[in-house]
């Protein structure tokens, strides 16, 4: 973890523990509920944070965790669920996950009139001509594989809570548009976008996927893969494709991890490509969904291995410790499609919400399995 004490650290559930909470603590150090960046916003890069810190008050019952999470939410939600919040993407609907533990917790109606809210984007979202999301307005005809997680455990939350029936198809059904439209059958991965219209620079005239597998949009695809199979009965009719899809991701992720790191690279095929370089976030992402999907019985021991030597190289090389501190490097800032210049030469940042997040996400899904 950045030093000599901590390099040869095994990971235990006790290390993955201690790693969510120093993550999580650093940036609650950091930043009050309202500057949490960017500040004052219903953004998705709070809420992946903020799902971590879900995930360890749901552990260990410390309050603190909640508190911060509330108090983000109740920044921004008034008394009567009224919120400001971009409506012509699917990114605005991925916080609206946190409405459901405070719903629960409080009983306070507020929550629930805010999840009607958010509900109702999907009625109004563009779509393609075969009925795939668009993932924003100013992206027409467009699919990425960010929207699935965006989008798709809310929706499921809400037929839970609400009993409104119909909201898993929708679901199932965007999975498997993606899943026919982007899925390479050579690497098993899928690429970042899909545009239908063929427009972008980058789309292929014949399959209007864009050319590369950028790290952190297959993570957000695996993460929603098991976020979904979480939320649907394991009798549901469509789970056993959605696990084959899962099984299938990560036999492919297996494939392209750094034998010498653990870690995966920006363009996860391309590890052999001098510019490109590993990436901090998808390396989260991938050990969270190979985690949860050893949890959940659907693969071996032997690929949960991976997702502890990939917890390792986070470890060794991009997480350091001072204290009580800690500091997350090698996380790619925020990204649109391109092509494979455009993605090599986005910057990095330190203790980025996208990556904190998804470290305190893979550090409590294999705090769980060890």
């Amino acid at each position: 973890m950045g030093n000599s004490e901590t390099k040869s650290s095994i990971v235990t559930a006790d290390v993955a523990l201690e790693m969510a909470e120093k993550a999580a603590k650093t940036v609650m150090n950091s930043f009050s509920t309202r500057e949490l960046p960017p500040a004052n916003e219903w953004h998705y890069h709070q809420g992946v944070y903020l799902y971590g810190l879900q995930r360890i008050w749901e552990k260990i019952g410390n309050q603190e965790y909640f508190q911060y999470l509330k108090g983000y939410i109740d920044n921004l939600v008034d008394d009567e669920g009224n919120f400001l919040f971009e409506r012509d993407q699917l990114d605005s609907i991925q916080v609206g996950i946190l409405l459901y533990p405070l719903l629960s917790a409080t009983s306070d109606p507020k929550y629930k009139k805010a999840a009607h809210k958010l509900r109702g984007l999907y009625f109004t979202l563009n779509q393609t001509k075969e009925g795939g999301f668009w993932h924003k307005d100013k992206y027409p005809y467009q699919m990425w594989l960010d929207g699935l997680f965006m989008a798709g455990p809310f929706a499921l939350m809400y037929q839970q809570a609400f009993h409104e029936q119909g909201l898993d198809e929708m679901v199932l059904f965007q999975e498997k548009l993606m899943r026919k439209n982007m899925k390479d059958t050579k690497t098993g991965l899928l690429y970042h976008a899909y545009d239908e219209s063929r427009r972008m620079q980058w789309a292929n005239e014949d399959t209007g996927c864009s050319p590369e597998f950028w790290g952190r949009s297959v993570g957000w695809y695996g993460t929603a893969l098991i976020d979904i199979l979480d939320l649907l009965p394991e009798d549901h009719q469509g789970s056993g494709e959605l696990i084959q899809s899962l099984q299938s991701l990560i036999e492919s992720l297996v494939k392209y991890q750094d034998l010498e790191t653990g870690l995966w690279y920006q363009i996860v095929d391309k590890g052999m490509e001098e510019d490109n370089w590993l990436e901090s976030s998808c390396s989260s992402l991938f050990i969270y969904t190979i985690a949860r999907a050893f949890e959940k019985g659907y693969i071996s021991d032997n690929q949960l291995e991976v997702a502890v030597r990939g917890y390792q190289g986070l470890l060794d090389h991009m997480i350091e410790i001072e204290g009580d501190k800690l500091t997350m490097k090698g996380i790619c800032i925020g990204t649109s499609a391109g092509v494979y210049d455009y993605y090599v030469s986005r910057p990095v940042s330190e203790n980025d919400l996208h990556g904190v997040g998804a470290f305190i996400l893979a550090s409590m899904a294999l705090e769980k399995v060890l």
